[in-house]
């Protein structure tokens, strides 16, 4: 257990934040930093970057910002790297996108040409809706790990860089299920070496991460890191992992409402989830594998935060649908509509309607920021294995193998906070508040 008020390394020199993937959520994320560098714009949505943290008792008026109470990186100290099934550059794969304006993304087009993807690991048998033509080449999935952690050691010696950190950005791989070639690292390794069909391509970068002493943050659905391999990887190489799937759009308004809707004791009849995009990602989506990965990481949210055994009068037989219909015209610019049917005093009847114009990659960008910022402080801090702390960024939060996730926004929030003060050697929040009137 990390001991309170642990030791943190200082973040001297600079950060390597290494990118899978450089299609809409990795090119708005460096190109919003690097316009923010510039004052060009607000880190809206960051928690690193605007969050305050209450220390103490309210009497004490003790709120600073999080990024001055825990020793992070500077964004003048990030240094972009990714690979790509696309040889686009990050302007290019950004004017593509089409979710920033293209007035900004000239005026940072000098930085934005100069980080260039390297070629990805990728196999069409996982995402079928895309065909890459940046692709590695080797003879077994350990051959092709061996080549990122080469090209991970060449960018660290390139660029100069102190420490990095990985964060998977690219699309949804087809559903895969735990198997008995995850459940070691020895067998995870000799799988690898006969190019086992249960090893994906999210896998070898991850795997390739963590032999290179970097920490990984899985922004997709993928099982990748959520085997007792890669936990046994991590902890062996001290260093932290977490995922899984950016809590966005959709997903983001349940764990809000839902929580509410427990609080109050409100009935839930049923759940109606639907979704139009037209990005990469919901052309990915669009093939019937890729979806059920998607699917099974935003069905588990309602269940995890109602309670269905502890709740049965109120939630033991909702119906939850949740669908994604590709819809080219509307970009990056997707919508969720919900209609959710609950049930109140007497067992009568009401409804809510919910519709999300959201910008996926808006929305995705910031966490990519914080996430990449908090697991090098993770780094620096000793910790390893699951961060269960960084469940506010996910839609399926890792965490031990006999716990239940914590879906509940609101409780993922004070357990992040909570880990920054018992960090920080601070007294932790309860709100108890009993004090006060004594």
């Amino acid at each position: 257990m990390l001991q309170k008020g642990a030791p943190i390394a200082d973040p001297k020199g600079k950060l390597g934040v290494l990118l899978v993937g450089m299609g809409a959520v990795t090119t708005t994320f460096v190109a919003g930093v690097e316009a923010i560098r510039r004052g060009l714009a607000n880190p809206i949505g960051s928690l690193t970057q605007m969050g305050t943290i209450r220390l103490g008792k309210r009497t004490e008026g003790r709120s600073p910002l999080i990024k001055d109470f825990v020793p992070l990186a500077n964004l003048d100290d990030l240094v972009f790297g990714a690979w790509d099934i696309f040889e686009e550059n990050c302007y290019e794969a950004a004017m593509s996108a089409g979710v920033l304006e293209k007035e900004l993304l000239v005026r940072l087009k000098p930085q934005l040409t100069k980080v260039k993807p390297m070629s990805a690991v990728f196999d069409q048998q996982y995402v079928k809706r895309l065909n890459g033509t940046h692709v590695k080449k080797g003879k077994t999935k350990m051959a092709l790990a061996e080549q990122l952690m080469d090209e991970i050691a060449e960018f660290k010696k390139k660029n100069r860089l102190s420490r990095m950190v990985m964060v998977w950005c690219a699309s949804t791989e087809v559903f895969i299920k735990p198997h008995p070639v995850h459940k070691s690292l020895d067998a995870f390794e000799k799988a690898m070496r006969e190019n086992h069909k249960a090893i994906a391509p999210s896998m070898i970068y991850a795997y390739a991460a963590l032999k290179s002493g970097v920490g990984f943050a899985n922004g997709a659905p993928n099982l990748t890191v959520d085997v007792p391999a890669m936990t046994e990887l991590a902890e062996q190489q001290n260093l932290p992992i977490c995922g899984k799937d950016f809590k966005t759009g959709q997903t983001l308004m349940k764990t809000i409402l839902a929580p509410g809707l427990k609080a109050r004791l409100l009935g839930l009849h049923g759940w109606y989830s639907t979704n139009i995009l037209g990005n990469r990602d919901g052309e990915v989506l669009d093939d019937p594998g890729s979806f059920k990965t998607k699917e099974e990481s935003k069905l588990s949210v309602l269940e995890y935060i109602l309670q269905p055994k502890v709740y049965p009068d109120l939630y033991s037989d909702f119906s939850h649908l949740v669908r994604i219909n590709y819809y080219p015209p509307r970009g990056d610019n997707k919508e969720g509509w919900d209609n959710v049917d609950i049930f109140g005093w007497l067992g009568y009847p009401m409804q809510i309607k919910i519709d999300f114009l959201c910008r996926d990659s808006i929305l995705a960008a910031p966490i990519v920021l914080d996430l990449a910022l908090f697991m090098d402080l993770a780094q620096r801090a000793g910790m390893r294995g699951i961060q269960e702390w960084l469940s506010f960024y996910f839609k399926s939060p890792m965490c031990a193998p006999k716990l239940y996730p914590e879906h509940d926004l609101f409780i993922q929030l004070m357990k992040l906070k909570n880990t920054l003060r018992h960090l920080r050697g601070e007294e932790l929040i309860t709100h108890l508040g009993l004090e006060y009137y004594d």
